[in-house]
């Protein structure tokens, strides 16, 4: 009997050699898993999975009278050249004669402009840039340090202005500011409290402000 039970063990020993997974299960304890693989065709599929963080055409810049336009066609000086936007708010350009190009941002009026030129230019290659912003204009008025037009080149909110306006004098009414904004051919009156906002309550009031919108300091 011991001679059998000693084979038997013998037995279990020469299969767990040759099998180990079959010897930690013969113990008690389970295999452990293989790693699962990670494959670049799984990492491609996630990252088309995900969602596109683009900022979209209708956050751009607006073009704007005055400001001044760099357009090119690769490999054509005849239709490189820079162009002033006029006060109506068009442009001229070869091939194409007028075009408006205010209110639009650079990618739609460059989009336009191709749908013009394609007929012309085979094989067209369209550059448009803004080289010099001269339309985005501001108003501070009141008791501020230095009040009058502000021109800027990026968009700026209440606060901003009133540091370029060199900040508001003494006798400023600080909680009593307004903003008068042109929409839609009505006037909006937007209020802005300075104390509320430098102390971080009412963030909101601290706008973005527009083309021709006007900073009132009583």
């Amino acid at each position: 009997m011991l001679r059998k039970t000693g084979i038997l063990l013998l037995a279990i020993g020469m299969l767990g050699t040759s099998f180990p997974g079959l010897s930690r299960s013969a113990n008690g304890v389970a295999p452990s898993p293989a790693p699962a693989s990670t494959t670049t065709e799984g990492a491609s599929a996630s990252a088309a999975s995900s969602p596109s963080t683009g900022v979209s055409d209708e956050d751009g810049y607006l073009i704007g009278p005055g400001d001044v336009l760099d357009i090119s066609v690769w490999k054509d000086e005849a239709l490189t050249r820079s162009c002033v936007v006029r006060p109506d708010g068009a442009i001229s350009f070869p091939l194409i004669g007028e075009i408006r190009a205010t209110g639009k941002t650079a990618v739609q009026l460059k989009e336009e402009m191709e749908g013009k030129l394609v007929r012309y230019v085979p094989e067209l290659v369209l550059s448009l840039d803004v080289r010099q912003v001269n339309s985005l204009i501001i108003y501070v008025i009141g008791k501020v340090n230095s009040p009058g037009r502000q021109v800027v080149n990026a968009n700026i909110n209440v606060l901003q202005a009133l540091a370029t306006a060199a900040g508001l004098n003494p006798f400023a009414k600080r909680n009593r500011i307004k903003i008068y904004r042109q929409q839609n051919g009505k006037t909006e009156i937007l209020p802005f409290e300075y104390d509320e906002v430098v102390d971080g309550k009412r963030l909101e009031q601290n706008i973005r402000l527009q083309r021709g919108d006007v900073v009132v300091v009583p």
